[in-house]
């Protein structure tokens, strides 16, 4: 957590003591049950993507609950993880908008400057949401809110309902927000597919002079 362009400023968004309450948590949780993903990979996400890199936010709701899927980064397992229904569309809307990716681990977007930030970071065993209203929302809406400080752009990337209502942490003008429904089975038809996030990303960024990313890598 304590990764060096992040810590300070999160700590200037959450209240006293907050990360003592957090570990504290963690503490409990990881002792008491099958929380995922496994506890070094809670911060992959800010720490796999400095804030200085940040170009693009794709934002989630929580970690997958199934065994080895999480790895800390929102909507995405480790390649030799089948790839779960809402990756799936995921995939399935890329190779639409823009070609064929081979592989689903999204590690490669991370590295790039795609912060796939979780708005809750740990997951109880088979209980979708378990610990959301918990302890992460005040922190992880620290993370937005320190992104949305940034003096370059970043495009947000807000998929369903839950994301949706995060808009309201964005309020730097220079900022793009791209919305649609969520990729999951449930709502994927209703406005996700065919959304082109991913396209549209890269013309925000190549328009304010910045490098896209390749989404296909």
């Amino acid at each position: 957590m304590e990764h060096s362009s992040w810590h300070a400023l999160i700590k200037q968004e959450v209240p006293e003591r907050y990360f003592a309450k957090i570990n504290q948590f963690m503490d409990y949780e990881y002792a008491h049950g099958v929380i995922y993903p496994p506890r070094e990979k809670v911060f992959n996400a800010i720490q796999m993507t400095p804030l200085e890199e940040v170009r693009v936010v794709i934002l989630g709701q929580d970690p997958y609950h199934g065994p080895n899927q999480a790895q800390g980064l929102s909507f995405s397992v480790p390649e030799n993880i089948p790839a779960p229904p809402s990756l799936q569309n995921i995939l399935k809307e890329l190779s639409d908008d823009l070609g064929q990716r081979d592989h689903h681990d999204l590690t490669p977007w991370a590295q790039q400057g795609v912060l796939l930030l979780n708005a809750c970071l740990t997951v109880p065993a088979g209980r979708a949401n378990g610990h959301a209203g918990l302890i992460w929302e005040p922190f992880t809406d620290a993370i937005i809110k320190v992104v949305n400080q940034k003096e370059t752009p970043v495009v947000f990337i807000l998929w369903g309902g839950y994301a949706r209502k995060k808009k309201a942490l964005i309020t730097n003008p220079i900022h793009h927000v791209i919305e649609s429904a969520h990729p999951s089975p449930l709502s994927a038809y209703r406005g996700f597919f065919g959304s082109h996030p991913f396209s549209r990303a890269n013309a925000y960024l190549t328009q304010d002079g910045l490098e896209a990313i390749d989404w296909l890598k």
